[in-house]
């Protein structure tokens, strides 16, 4: 028989000596208060005003323009040995820059110029605003690849040059104001959106493409097909196999050889870094002497040719804010923003992790904002932190920003004085350096880690692989942050119910399946729920809370056990609820008084509370039905199936508790 009837006296406490504490329902607070903590725990978890707390308007501004412009903070702590370290670090990425820079570029359907131009000036900026110490800034495989591939849809950039430029730096600029505007309003938590197993899934996807689009280089091809999918490369390859040149495939494989050996050897020995730093320089150097001194040039090696003398020419007048591609650039800039964002970010947490200091993201946002918008207007495109050589960066030994300074006055060294001699240098070259970059970005292991860890994330890392390879860049996209998302909504809508039950000799409940030693209470059927209750969820858990009673009560008249008198909700993982879910416990109770049956809350949160007093669902249940802790509510539970008798049909008075415990 169950306990509908029962009364529940106040006094139960004093009664049984058990140590029952009343559930409190918060305090009122005013609404604008309500909403004002409400967008501070959305917005600024962090609290980044708190050190301008108490201090005199003069302090503030100081604060302030150190909180935007980091390099007066730290600037004044600068010495001659943090600048030994510097130099050295700068000079050696800039070994890396040039070749890579040029290399992207090229990559990204643009003059090789832009990838110099993009290592000057971005660097100055970062350096200026950024927060990580560690951080390369530069140009990016996978950024170039997806420039050229959605302005490619649109525009031919060997026919129409001038316009895909224009649409390249228009591009670059809403990338940037979409970083800063992500920074300023606090935004930030978008860019989580993407998950590492999406990122991983991507970026060995773009770096297969990426490795594919070389063969054209490599095998010194002069038609080649705009597709990015492996299909279409591929037939583009072998339906041209009479058009190979060997000594390009010859001196490319040769390079790359070298290349991967120097990667290895500065793996295999940490303190051999600047081999495999310096190898990209030297290869470049050794091509050009060699096509020099052998004419190949005219025995279908393909070289750079001409690069223009000087630093950064204005391109503020080139963007193209009233062309009818104005939606592709700033469709462009925006999923480009977020990739550059999301490695960004990720390198720059990933040392400073090691190192053992803190970067706020949000900062670094519009770091990468202004460096972008300011690269728009002088000649530059999508610029970050590229990974491979941030990596040479902090394996060099920098110590602050001051590297980035120092690697664009070497880049501004080369373009003043020094991009004559790049006029030799073989395309096959750079395609050798893509490669031998690109392999490092396909992390088999990362795959195979979450194969054994979450098959879930397994399926997004090779839905995202697959969509880049066999579709393209966007489809990948797209497909990989869909599954992402519909996880996100499957947690929500979908939240884990689970049975718990005591652990011996304490007042600890826990899941029965992860704990099997754990003993049943009788009588009583405990239900963890795991997540907030909100519209999306409170149909599913209505229903698996029905669902959870009827296996108990089949599996009790199987064993002729006592029969079920209460359900318990354990809310300690219910952090907020809305109306509907509210709704959803009022069709429980009703559910559970027509099976004669008790429903029971252990543990609601003060949002919950509130909302529970609120819609009157207290007065409903019964606040003496609301308790703090499980075990609390278990032996009350306990105390009453054992001490109190059920009212009977004819008498219409509530039965008292026994005053012999």
């Amino acid at each position: 028989m169950g306990n509908a009837d029962y009364e529940y006296p106040s006094i139960m406490g004093e009664q049984t000596g058990i140590g029952i504490h009343k559930v409190e329902i918060p305090p009122p607070q005013p609404f604008f208060k309500s909403l004002k903590n409400t967008v501070k725990e959305t917005l600024f978890p962090d609290d980044p005003l708190r050190q301008f707390k108490n201090q005199t308007p003069f302090r503030k501004f100081i604060l302030g323009v150190q909180y935007f412009f980091p390099i007066f903070e730290w600037g004044s702590r600068y010495n001659f040995w943090f600048f030994k370290s510097d130099l050295i670090a700068g000079i050696t990425i800039a070994s890396l820059a040039i070749p890579q820079g040029i290399s992207y570029a090229k990559l990204g359907n643009l003059p090789p110029i832009l990838g110099l131009y993009s290592s000057f000036i971005p660097p100055l900026v970062y350096a200026l605003m950024g927060s990580s110490r560690d951080l390369a800034v530069g140009t990016v495989a996978v950024g170039s690849l997806l420039m050229a591939s959605m302005l490619g849809n649109e525009v031919n950039a060997a026919e129409n040059p001038t316009l895909y430029l224009h649409l390249a730096f228009t591009a670059t600029f809403f990338t940037g104001l979409f970083e800063v505007a992500l920074g300023f309003f606090r935004l930030g938590f978008i860019v989580d959106f993407l998950s590492h197993a999406t990122i991983v899934g991507f970026m060995g996807g773009a770096a297969t493409v990426v490795i594919l689009q070389q063969l054209k280089g490599i095998l010194g091809l002069q038609h080649f097909t705009h597709a990015t999918d492996v299909v279409s490369v591929l037939r583009s390859v072998f339906s041209q196999t009479h058009q190979w040149r060997w000594e390009s495939a010859v001196l490319g494989f040769c390079f790359l050889f070298y290349l991967m050996l120097a990667k290895f050897l500065s793996q295999k020995r940490p303190k051999l870094f600047w081999i495999s730093a310096m190898a990209p320089l030297t290869s470049v150097i050794l091509g050009t002497i060699l096509v020099y001194i052998t004419h190949a040039e005219k025995h279908g090696v393909a070289v750079i040719g001409e690069l223009k003398k000087g630093i950064n020419p204005p391109s503020i007048m080139d963007l193209s804010f009233g062309s009818k591609y104005l939606t592709t650039a700033i469709k462009t800039g925006i999923v480009t923003g977020v990739i550059a964002l999301a490695e960004g970010i990720a390198v720059g947490r990933s040392f400073a992790m090691f190192k053992n200091y803190h970067i706020d993201g949000n900062k670094e946002m519009i770091a990468f904002g202004m460096m972008n918008i300011v690269g728009s207007c002088t000649s530059c495109y999508l610029t970050t932190g590229p990974f491979s050589r941030s990596a040479v960066n902090f394996n060099a030994g920098c110590k602050t920003a001051v590297s980035n300074i120092v690697m664009a006055l070497a880049v501004m060294v080369t373009l003043m004085l020094l991009t004559p001699l790049f006029h030799f240098t073989p395309l096959v070259v750079l395609s050798s350096i893509i490669i031998a970059a690109m392999l490092g970005l396909i992390d088999y292991n990362a795959a195979i880690h979450l194969w054994h860890v979450d098959k879930f994330d397994f399926l997004v890392c090779m839905s995202a692989y697959i969509g880049v390879v066999f579709g393209n860049i966007e489809i990948g996209l797209v497909m990989a942050v869909g599954l992402s998302l519909l996880r996100v909504l499957l947690f929500v809508a979908r939240p884990r119910t689970l049975v718990l039950g005591n652990i011996p000799n304490s007042m600890i409940y826990r899941n029965v399946e992860q704990y099997p030693n754990t003993n049943n209470v009788p009588g009583v059927l405990i239900l963890d729920i795991g997540a907030p209750i909100y519209f999306t969820n409170s149909s599913y858990l209505r229903e698996r809370i029905s669902r959870w009673i009827d296996d108990e009560e089949d599996k009790l008249k199987s064993s002729g056990e006592t029969t079920l008198q209460y359900v318990i909700l354990d809310m300690g993982a219910v952090g907020n609820i809305d109306t509907s879910g509210i709704s959803m416990f009022e069709e429980v109770k009703k559910n559970l008084d027509r099976r004669d049956l008790k429903l029971v809350l252990a543990n609601p949160g003060a949002e919950v509370m509130k909302k529970l007093n609120k819609s009157k669902f207290t007065e409903t249940l019964g606040q003496e039905w609301m308790f703090l802790t499980v075990g609390e509510a278990v032996e009350a539970c306990s105390y009453m199936l054992h001490s109190c008798k059920p009212k009977t049909s004819e008498d219409g008075e509530s039965q008292k508790w026994s005053n012999h415990v």
